[in-house]
């Protein structure tokens, strides 16, 4: 991919000015009202603050550049997965999902979806296509993984599963928009937790939906209206304010990752290293064909638990936290969540600290532990 392919993220930054009139303030104002003043019969005004919102509408313009798709806002990232996979299935439906993906869609489908006569299987990312996707309803994939960072071929998937006569949606929270575009290779639906890097400063819940098809948007945004899965304005402010540095983060982040990736790959002290950008990486020829970068999260193994809990817990610029794509490096031990990997497992998640100063905690307390 090359950078003509990606969103002018110069006039994203530009979306509301563009459209002021003289006076208004340039800052996107915070509307906390669950009422509209609505005299008379209703002709498409905002009417109700469950399905009418000013301050997210104007996110949702935001996010609508960079996804290049109509896009519907949600209060979380499963709040989005939710939405996207309840308004595509229905009792007797069959769903695909990636047995080494996000923990709780696993849980999600298992827990709910089955019940409701849902039948789920699950395959391993790095052979989802073997077997093809003939008699499934949904397929949802997740690439990179979370947290191995295997990948699938995206535009493969989604044009076996239009083959197939099934709907292809893709959960592109590791990488956002700047980083793979899922819709651009086919794909019917993207999903993603902006609770992570979109947003960016790991104080606000969001996720989005994006689509190009009409009649998928009108069944996600009835969702959302029935069910009550509307954003807190102030959260979808917060969001639509970290959108406003995720070029410029972004690309510090996954520069800095790419960097460090290397000098974990050459360190004695670490047993395994994934990451995209790894010219040896499993994930490597098909995320040079597939992505715009290669991301901020990277995955390594230490010996023990007990040296990837003194890893973490003894670097000073590490935040030992569940999450990930904030402005500050973070990390936590996978293990703990029922993740299939060693006990040693950490996935990293580089912030914008200067690399330098970054490396510098990392190596010493590798060296400690």
């Amino acid at each position: 991919m090359t950078a003509s392919d990606l969103p002018r993220t110069g006039e994203l930054l530009h979306l509301r000015g563009n459209a002021l009139d003289k006076g208004d303030p340039v800052a996107l104002p915070l509307t906390m009202s669950s009422m509209f003043h609505l005299p008379g019969q209703w002709q498409g005004e905002a009417s109700y603050g469950r399905v009418d919102n000013p301050t997210w509408e104007h996110l949702e313009h935001v996010l609508t550049h960079l996804e290049q798709a109509p896009c519907l806002s949600f209060p979380s990232g499963m709040a989005a997965i939710s939405a996207a996979l309840f308004a595509t299935l229905k009792a007797g439906a069959r769903l695909l999902i990636p047995s080494d993906g996000y923990y709780v869609t696993r849980r999600l489908s298992a827990r709910f979806l089955a019940q409701l006569g849902v039948e789920v299987v699950e395959r391993p990312t790095d052979s989802f296509r073997e077997g093809g996707f003939d008699g499934f309803d949904v397929v949802f994939v997740e690439t990179p993984s979370n947290p191995k960072l295997d990948m699938v071929d995206l535009a493969a998937v989604a044009k076996e599963v239009r083959a197939a006569g099934g709907i292809s949606i893709a959960d592109n929270t590791t990488l956002t928009p700047l980083g793979q575009r899922p819709l651009d290779l086919g794909i019917d639906m993207v999903v993603s937790s902006d609770t992570k890097c979109m947003g960016g400063h790991s104080d606000a819940l969001m996720g989005h939906v994006a689509t190009r098809n009409a009649h998928l948007f009108d069944a996600v945004k009835e969702w959302r209206s029935f069910s009550g899965s509307i954003p807190g304005p102030h959260a979808a402010w917060l969001l639509h304010r970290g959108l406003e540095t995720l070029d410029v983060r972004f690309d510090r982040m996954c520069s800095s990752a790419g960097v460090i990736a290397q000098r974990l790959a050459d360190h004695p002290g670490v047993e395994l290293v994934r990451y995209p950008g790894l010219a040896g990486d499993p994930s490597h020829p098909l995320a040079c064909q597939q992505t715009h970068r290669f991301g901020f999260l990277v995955s390594l193994t230490l010996g023990s638990e007990e040296k990837a809990e003194a890893f973490i817990n003894g670097c000073p610029l590490l935040r030992p936290a569940t999450s990930f794509g904030g402005v500050h490096s973070s990390a936590e031990r996978r293990a703990r969540w029922g993740d299939d990997v060693a006990p040693g497992f950490v996935r990293l998640s580089v912030g914008c600290e200067p690399v330098e100063e970054l490396w510098a905690a990392l190596d010493n307390s590798l060296k400690a532990c």
